[in-house]
């Protein structure tokens, strides 16, 4: 548990990751995601509770725990006015490494990264997704055994992001255990082996990320009728095929679970037997904020707000 004068950060919560898996923590800002992986860090000292990381109590072994983890925030911390390489090298020997071991391990993390030809240049010159995977890279010199990774993928566009998922995979096949925290579940679809979801400092629901769409339907219905005047009856058409209200998540725009495929075909047959024409029409999985409106009877927008 932690708290800010009036304001609870953390409720009691309760988080378990399984060696060289990835656990997503799910939920808006504000939720204490962030809250929750500096303590895990070290960084910040729970109120009231017991963590352990590794076996390490974090609190009476704090020291200890540093050496087996590594922490890549929501923003990339390279030091911009150093090269790629100075970066990395100057992370090596703050952990106690020779000189030319942190070369060694630098050039290692640069070329794994695709980075050894800017290796040389300043952090400043680097794009987004360059600064963010020399961030990552940082965050592993030590080689450690638990990773946090803090919304890792904030800002980027979905090339990058993919490269971020792509080194994540790569973690996990050499038996690190990541702790992902993150807005989109699709990220943590792709990525997780486990999700926990968070609102309000608190767990709100937990499982393999197929349990978790199984709560909102195994996908969704999204669509956009050509003429805005017909939303109405294309909220009917979705209603009527999947058995439960439709919602309108965006101007123009009716969206509903539902249970596979077999219901697109049927809403498709129901909209052109009514002539109602789209302008969009889709089956995608469930998203983050309809798994928070069926959970918390909210949406994440009004989280932030």
């Amino acid at each position: 548990m932690k708290r800010y004068g009036k304001t609870t950060a953390l409720a009691g919560i309760d988080l378990a990751a399984r060696q060289g898996t990835v656990l997503g923590v799910l939920g808006p800002n504000g939720a204490g995601k962030t809250t929750a992986v500096r303590i895990l860090a070290t960084l910040l000292r729970a109120d009231e509770g017991r963590a352990t990381v590794g076996g390490l109590d974090v609190v009476r072994q704090a020291a200890k725990v540093r050496r087996i983890i590594g922490l890549t925030g929501q923003y990339a911390s390279v030091d911009e006015d150093l090269t790629g390489m100075e970066n990395l090298v100057l992370i090596g020997r703050l952990l106690d490494f020779r000189r030319a071991e942190a070369k060694a391990r630098g050039a290692q993390l640069l070329a794994e990264f695709g980075l050894t030809e800017a290796g040389d240049r300043k952090a400043k010159t680097y794009s987004g997704g360059m600064r963010r995977r020399l961030d990552l890279a940082a965050s592993l010199v030590g080689r450690p055994d638990v990773i946090y990774l803090d919304e890792p993928t904030t800002g980027l566009d979905p090339a990058k992001r993919e490269d971020v998922w792509k080194i994540v995979r790569s973690l996990v096949a050499d038996g690190v255990t990541v702790l992902l925290t993150t807005q989109y579940l699709e990220e943590a679809d792709a990525l997780a082996d486990e999700i926990s979801v968070i609102d309000h400092g608190k767990v709100i629901a937990h499982g393999t990320p197929a349990e978790l769409k199984r709560v909102v339907g195994g996908q969704t219905i999204l669509a956009r009728p050509s003429d805005p005047a017909r939303l109405a009856e294309t909220a009917a058409v979705l209603s009527a095929v999947a058995g439960r209200p439709a919602e309108s998540p965006a101007r123009g725009v009716v969206t509903v679970p539902v249970a596979g495929d077999a219901a697109f075909t049927e809403v498709v047959r129901r909209l052109a037997v009514e002539g109602i024409g789209v302008a969009e029409l889709s089956l995608r999985l469930p998203s983050l904020d309809e798994v928070f409106f069926t959970l918390t009877g909210h949406h994440t927008e009004e989280e932030a707000a």
